[in-house]
């Protein structure tokens, strides 16, 4: 299993590449197109496009036509479709790869023309373009020993252009980040989060500002201790990104916060036992919703802890929340091994040298991956106003990557064939 951001291959030219330079692609021989379908290739040899009468991958890639984008200019949209009327019959009367490095022409028989970057290409190899579509950055995991120096952003800095950029990346990156030197009001971190995406609405309402009055049915909104858990593991999509600013505590004391990196347990849990892992990552389970009137939400199927993409088995979801567990879709004669497992990993999220204890206070917030980092808190006395909010998953990516990657990255990333 992979616990990092995997290194992308990069895209190359083959041996016969500077032949390409020398065709005109001009004269409509389709030779010069299988040459270039076969000297443009990945550097594991998989051509940019194989041999076939259409090319329909080609064209369907909404790039230059003449000069103008071949997809609605208001929305980025597709605008044809190759699969339909005598556009899908429609082959290749030309290719042109001077313009290499930078791009190649493509002429089809009905006349249209298009030129295709070379970051599309390159990005059309699964690794790369995967790495951009996701919004994938190299992972450092962490344990208690993060404490000698957080990740930590000003909050004059995040309001300002590449302020926030540097915050998303840093979450992305570590899992969690401060906002140092925020306004402590809800208004002003209401408005912060909104500049990442909108705030989720959800049973609790949208942004949050409670006390420790019950006044929603779960144990976040009383001042027992809570262990540490991602939230939301009973929606079939949790939030992405959580956000947490304590406005004031009066008199009383208590409430230490605790963060555990969720990547950081998993890959050792691995490393101690690869059985409970995989049992972890194969084995569904529910989780529920229920405290308040009218409520009982549970997700659309049993969510194993372990979430991994299915293209590349590299971790990308933990769920854990045992308040919330509802149950097990297991065999009877298999549960005890997934509970033998759960103590596992259970241990290990408890284990002082993967937690990292601190005191929330006003002024300095916390935002942290919901998908990765799991929060907890202390038992606390008086009297505590906490204010903050979710905000989705593919809006959290969305800002990472308008605020990370150039508009050609995007473009590429984005609309392909």
């Amino acid at each position: 299993m992979r616990f990092g951001s995997f290194s992308p291959k990069k895209v190359a030219l083959s041996r016969s590449a500077s032949t390409m330079h020398r065709l005109s692609g001009d004269d409509g021989s389709n030779a010069d197109v299988l040459h270039l379908t076969r000297t443009i290739s990945f550097k594991d040899g998989i051509p940019l496009a194989g041999p076939g009468p259409g090319y329909s991958h080609l064209r369907d890639i909404p790039v230059l036509e003449k000069g103008v984008l071949c997809r609605n200019q208001n929305t980025a949209q597709r605008q044809i479709n190759v699969f339909r009327g005598d556009i899908s019959r429609v082959t290749i009367a030309s290719a042109n790869v001077s313009g290499w490095p930078q791009h190649i022409t493509v002429k089809f028989q009905d006349g249209h023309e298009t030129i295709v970057p070379a970051s599309v290409i390159r990005n059309r190899k699964l690794h790369h373009g995967a790495r951009q579509r996701e919004g994938i950055v190299d992972v450092a995991t962490w344990t208690s020993e993060i404490q000698e120096d957080p990740p930590t952003v000003e909050y004059a800095d995040a309001k300002a252009g590449p302020g926030m950029a540097s915050l998303l990346k840093t979450i992305r990156a570590r899992g969690f980040a401060f906002v140092d030197n925020i306004p402590a009001t809800p208004e002003v971190t209401e408005s912060l989060l909104k500049s990442i995406g909108p705030i989720r609405n959800t049973h609790y309402g949208a942004f949050y500002d409670f006390t420790s009055d019950l006044s929603s049915k779960d144990t976040a909104y009383t001042s027992e201790a809570l262990e540490v858990h991602t939230d939301n593991t009973y929606f079939t999509d949790p939030a992405g990104l959580q956000a947490l600013h304590l406005l004031s505590h009066t008199d009383g004391t208590g409430g230490e916060s605790c963060l555990v990196d969720g990547f950081a347990a998993a890959e050792q849990l691995y490393a101690q036992s690869k059985g409970a892992y995989l049992r972890l990552s194969d084995t569904g389970v529910y989780a529920h919703a229920s405290g308040n009137d009218g409520v009982s939400i549970q997700p659309a199927q049993a969510y194993p802890t372990f979430t991994h993409s299915e293209q590349y088995k590299k971790l990308i979801q933990v769920r854990w929340n045992n308040a919330d567990r509802a149950g097990v879709a297991t065999r009877w004669k298999q549960l005890g091994r997934w509970y033998d497992a759960a103590a596992k990993f259970d241990a290990i999220l408890n284990d002082q040298r993967n937690q990292y204890w601190f005191q929330l206070k006003p002024g300095r917030m916390l935002l942290f991956d919901n998908w990765r980092v799991l929060h907890g808190r202390a038992a606390f006395t008086g009297k505590r106003r906490m204010c903050g909010g979710y905000i989705n998953r593919d809006d959290f990516i969305s800002k990472f990557r308008t605020t990370n990657y150039t508009r050609e990255e995007l473009e590429a990333s984005t609309v392909t064939g």
